[in-house]
């Protein structure tokens, strides 16, 4: 195998802003979860004020966690990736420095501006049109980058990661763009350009989608990187992974509908909305299956190395997340959970299980050789980590499930003369005990993420930038 020196190495710069910031973000975003679920049991938390409201934290905290620390995850370990696949630098040092600034800007903005009320009141797109068109500018800036240094790649195979990473990128920027359309009226205050039953219909096809490209596409991306990298194994099936994108993102699309069961959507939306979903299962599994087929041989790895630990849990809980969709997605089954914390469970299977488990997990890769370090400060600190993210998980959604399914039951229950059985208020008391363990599994997680940021702290403090640029300038040809 022979070894060419590169003239210039990675721009590694952006990466570790990117890095640093998903782990401040996500302990915000994390924190904030904790204060808004603890409201739900105790309500004086409210504060008595309109900024500290639950109704304008909550999509505070969707936004953090989110695009504050997902989107921060996804900008950094795609540009770390995507250099390092292709064996060239960034396309534009200048260019990059603007999407990591811009971005930073658009989630300053959603601080300030949700907890004041200005909001479209969109699921997951709820940023007022400044703040929409800033974030239109730096993610199309995001995709030239990107697109621009798989162009001027040293290598003849673009790697089956950047794909994913491409298709996010192009799809999110489609999602929010044609969501978006309105009319501004004053500066923070705009009426979407649909109406009724098309507004609802092009909501939620951005906002299943921003799960089904932005959660989990570009997250793929990630996990066909690090998790061969990690369990120093070659993917399983490269030729899986080849038709797990192409079923993915040509099926994800058309699942929308299925958040609007029992509505004024016409009925045969809402059937193929449930038909596609529950054939989304087969491209999910196969792409959960050819990650943890990966540790093939490696399995031993898992009793010493938590960060590999982290990224196959994470595949587990996307495997099961992913199971759960589709069948949440059956009209019968849909008519329990739909409304309920059932919902909250499997969101959250998703985000704490999959999507922060996955980040963690990349982020404690990339972290040592971002800064000229062997390996983290403290491996300890990292079992430590994994064990409260596991715990913490599995309490929040074991305790939405039980509350989902107890408030399903009860809205639906009926006495002999046709009366509701329970009202609202005993089914929300029969909740409660079920929000105390939540708030509990959510405090789990963040004081996780709390002992990441000590142990990032603590590499960063001794790092050697230096010696990592010296290193990235030594490609070893056709290697990754």
């Amino acid at each position: 195998m022979s070894t060419a020196i590169s003239p210039t190495a990675y721009n590694y710069k952006v990466v570790r802003q990117f890095a640093i910031m998903t782990v401040v973000w996500g302990i915000l975003g994390m924190c904030l979860g904790v204060f808004i679920a603890s409201q739900l049991v105790w309500p004086q938390l409210n504060l008595d004020l309109p900024w500290t409201s639950f109704g304008r934290l909550r999509p505070l905290h969707t936004n953090l966690v989110i695009f504050a620390f997902g989107g921060c995850a996804l900008f950094g370990t795609s540009y770390y990736v995507v250099q390092r696949t292709c064996q060239t630098r960034l396309i534009s040092d200048s260019m990059a420095a603007f999407t990591f600034w811009g971005w930073q800007a658009v989630i300053v903005g959603a601080l300030i501006t949700l907890p004041m009320g200005y909001t479209t009141t969109k699921e997951y797109a709820e940023l007022e049109w400044p703040l929409a068109i800033l974030l239109a500018i730096v993610w199309v800036t995001y995709g030239l980058v990107f697109f621009g240094t798989i162009v001027k790649r040293k290598t003849k195979h673009i790697y089956v990661g950047n794909w994913f990473y491409g298709a996010f990128i192009v799809v999110t920027a489609m999602l929010h763009i044609v969501n978006h359309i309105s009319l501004p009226v004053s500066l923070f205050k705009s009426y979407s350009a649909y109406s009724g039953a098309t507004d609802a219909m092009i909501q939620w096809w951005y906002g299943h989608n921003a799960v089904g490209f932005f959660l989990t596409t570009g997250f793929l991306g990630m996990m066909y990187y690090f998790v061969p990298k990690q369990a120093e194994r070659p993917i399983y099936s490269y030729r899986l992974s080849i038709v797990h994108f192409w079923a993915l993102i040509t099926l994800y699309i058309w699942a929308g509908p299925h958040h609007l069961h029992y509505t004024a959507l016409p009925d045969w939306a809402q059937s193929l909305g449930m038909v596609m979903s529950i054939i989304l299962l087969a491209p999910s599994w196969g792409g959960m299956i050819n990650g943890m087929m990966t540790l093939s041989g490696a399995w031993h790895k898992l009793r010493t190395d938590p960060i590999l630990r982290f990224l196959v849990v994470s595949l587990a809980f996307y495997g099961m997340s992913t199971f759960e969709g589709p069948m949440m997605a059956i009209k019968t089954v849909n008519s329990l959970s739909h409304y309920t914390d059932w919902t909250i469970g499997h969101v959250h299977a998703g985000a704490l299980g999959w999507v922060a488990m996955i980040s963690i997990g990349a982020v404690y890769h990339m972290i040592p050789r971002l800064y000229g370090r062997e390996q983290m400060h403290s491996v300890g600190l990292i079992n430590a980590h994994f064990w409260l993210a596991t715990i913490g998980t599995v309490l929040y959604i074991a305790s939405m499930w039980v509350n989902g399914i107890t408030q399903g039951l009860m809205w639906r229950a009926i006495n002999d003369d046709g009366t509701l059985t329970y009202s609202f208020v005993e089914a929300l008391q029969a909740s409660h005990p079920g929000y105390i363990v939540r708030a509990l599994g959510g405090a789990f997680f963040a004081t996780g993420m709390l002992l990441m940021a000590y142990n990032v702290f603590r590499t960063v403090r001794a790092a050697n930038p230096a010696q990592a640029e010296e290193a990235a300038k030594i490609v070893v040809v056709g290697a990754h």
